[in-house]
């Protein structure tokens, strides 16, 4: 648990979530909390939880057929999977940038209204897309394009294309799987820059292989392991959670010292 996060406003809070798909126990055991306007990295090998536990945050295992989990998960002070919820309306509150770039087949400009309208959104468009392409680092490259495809963009361009139309739904989390890991060097390093401007405004939860990105973009870390099941699965847990600084300076459990000195992963 981060020894500051009782000073902080807490977004999300896990109580003791266990994940599964069917009977298959995927996570076990994960108790944490995000803080407000921070940036929250999730680390560890593969196949350990990290992006299962990311996709609880917004509903988007509730599409996975088989998929329940036990404990609790709240969202500002509230159950995220109380009966009463409705999982389209937090994708609203909580929103999602995938690993890969993934416009839609429509303009820059409809992309980044396509949550707005849905939404019935009252606001003038023209102003959502300019303060979310601002807010994406991206308005001064295709302010005079507008009316092209989003597929006419660069892969670093298109990500933050991406980002825009999630800034555009105003969320208040934005989840980012893996982001630059289909980027080029240029372009990563634009989307952390953009990172570290971002959490002024939202609360980012990132999932990284790169743990470098974790030391230059985290506030918070979190360092997730896997152990094997007798039937020949993995079931992953959180072995440590604190200020990115703690993790991988000195860490409490050897397992994370082991694998933020690159003895495993």
């Amino acid at each position: 648990m981060p020894t500051t996060a009782n000073r902080i406003q807490t977004v999300l809070k896990t109580y003791n979530v266990d994940i599964y798909y069917g009977t298959y126990r995927a996570v076990t055991g994960v108790s944490m909390e995000i803080p407000k306007n921070k940036v929250t990295a999730l680390i560890g090998p593969s196949g350990c939880g990290k992006s299962t536990i990311l996709r609880c945050f917004n509903r988007l295992n509730d599409l996975i057929q088989g998929f329940h989990l036990t404990g609790k998960i709240e969202y500002l002070g509230q159950d995220l999977y109380a009966k009463d919820v409705d999982p389209v309306k937090v994708r609203d509150e909580i929103g999602m940038v995938f690993q890969r770039p993934n416009p839609f087949p429509k303009s820059i400009y409809d992309n980044i209204v396509y949550g707005p309208r849905i939404q019935k959104d009252t606001r003038n468009f023209d102003e959502i897309v300019e303060t979310s392409l601002r807010r994406a680092a991206l308005w001064d490259e295709v302010k005079d394009k507008l009316q092209e495809s989003g597929f006419s963009l660069s892969g670093g361009q298109q990500q933050r294309l991406c980002i825009a139309r999630t800034i555009a739904a105003q969320p208040e989390v934005i989840l980012m799987d893996e982001p630059c890991s289909a980027l080029d060097p240029i372009s990563t390093l634009k989307v952390e820059e953009l990172i570290h401007e971002l959490k002024e405004k939202y609360t980012i939860i990132i999932v990284t292989h790169n743990m470098q990105q974790a030391t230059r973009v985290a506030d918070y870390t979190a360092f997730f392991n896997a152990e094997p099941t007798p039937k020949g699965g993995k079931i992953g847990y959180l072995v440590e959670y604190d200020r990115t600084e703690v993790i991988f300076g000195s860490p409490n459990e050897q397992a994370t010292k082991d694998y933020v000195s690159g003895k495993f992963g």
